[in-house]
């Protein structure tokens, strides 16, 4: 199916509306560290596993970026190719989120099996549009979701995972280290990586409606 490619110029966003977003978005990175701080204090016996708010609301968080891309892809049909290898990537980051689970009660490294069945279609089919896939994204390089998106993905796969090694923090609590200091520093900057990626895509999805809309206007 072809689907028409965006106008050069979105529509412009309003004052009201730039502020409501900001704000609303203030209030979920607050939400997700106040749940961080309630499960640190509160419940010591889930603090920072698989079962925590930090770990459950990472999964939650991947989970609605990927159904966002999935609307933008086959309902808004804005950027097919874009969305559906952004898809890839968060669906993926869900799946690896689940390793525990999976290895525990389906078998060891299914994961890596899922992981593998979404990506090499994906990419195989991103790689024969090749061209479409160029002319998208220099629609979307410029935006202000791309940015967000880069800088979610720098801070969950690059930054945190730097931060949190262990040898750091044996080095800086010396004697008194204590793993789950780590696990709680990494996987709360983790967990700001995937919000940031989240709004992104919220910021896609909106984009991608504004653009669907000149398109019928057009």
């Amino acid at each position: 199916m072809s689907h028409p490619p965006p106008p050069d110029q979105p529509w412009p966003i309003g004052f009201t509306a730039t502020c409501l977003r900001a704000t609303l978005y203030t209030l979920l990175i607050a939400g997700l560290a106040q749940g961080a701080y309630i499960e640190a204090l509160h419940f010591p016996e889930v603090r920072f596993s698989e079962y925590g708010f930090t770990e459950l609301a990472q999964s939650a968080v991947l989970l609605t970026a990927s159904l966002l891309l999935l609307y933008t892809r086959q309902v808004l049909k804005v950027l097919p190719t874009v969305t559906l290898l952004m898809f890839a990537f968060t669906f993926s980051s869900f799946i690896r989120e689940q390793d525990y689970f999976l290895d525990t009660r389906v078998a060891y490294h299914t994961w890596k099996v899922l992981v593998t069945l979404v990506i090499v279609p994906i990419l195989f089919w991103v790689i024969r549009e090749r061209k479409r896939f160029i002319e998208e994204f220099a629609s979307y390089a410029n935006s202000f979701s791309f940015g967000l998106f880069a800088g979610g993905v720098l801070t969950t796969y690059v930054f945190s995972r730097l931060y949190g090694r262990q040898d750091f923090w044996m080095a800086v609590m010396e004697e008194h280290y204590v793993r789950t200091f780590k696990d709680a520093a990494e996987e709360v900057v983790e967990l700001l990586g995937y919000a940031l990626i989240l709004i992104a895509v919220i910021e896609l999805t909106l984009l991608a409606r504004r653009w669907a809309l000149a398109r019928r206007k057009a």
